[in-house]
């Protein structure tokens, strides 16, 4: 069993993301919520958009972690960054993190007015698939 991960002809090809994610049945889903960069009892890590996505994505590791997933696992990420943050420091912090053999993930990415945890510069969540034997 196989998850795929598509960039079809007729929509761009982006060494970034994928534009679409298949899981057969019988794989495991695995969901992470909204991750901050934040440490382990809440309080933002810095002011500086790349530390905070840095921590956020670490942040996401451990809970795939927990699930038995790790960060080449995830098909789909949403990424939403304020909209006062530094979008390059943002992602030039993570992109070597994030980076893998094959096609990559599915990205989806919005700048916003605001997030729910005060000072919070970015918030990611993930949605990975594993195939167990």
């Amino acid at each position: 069993m196989d998850i795929t991960l598509m960039q079809p002809a007729g929509l761009v090809v982006s060494p970034a993301f994928s534009h679409v994610a298949v899981v057969l049945p019988g794989a495991t889903t695995i969901y992470v919520g909204g991750q901050n960069g934040v440490d382990e009892v809440g309080k933002i890590v810095s002011d500086d958009a790349g530390e905070q996505s840095l921590r956020a994505v670490e942040n996401a590791r451990v809970a795939l972690d927990a699930a038995g997933a790790t960060l080449d696992d995830v098909i789909s990420w949403t990424v939403l960054i304020h909209q006062d943050a530094d979008l390059r420091a943002a992602y030039g912090a993570v992109a070597s993190k994030l980076a893998r053999d094959g096609a990559p993930p599915l990205v989806t990415a919005a700048i916003v007015a605001g997030l729910g945890v005060q000072g919070a510069l970015i918030e990611v969540s993930a949605v990975a698939a594993v195939v167990r034997d």
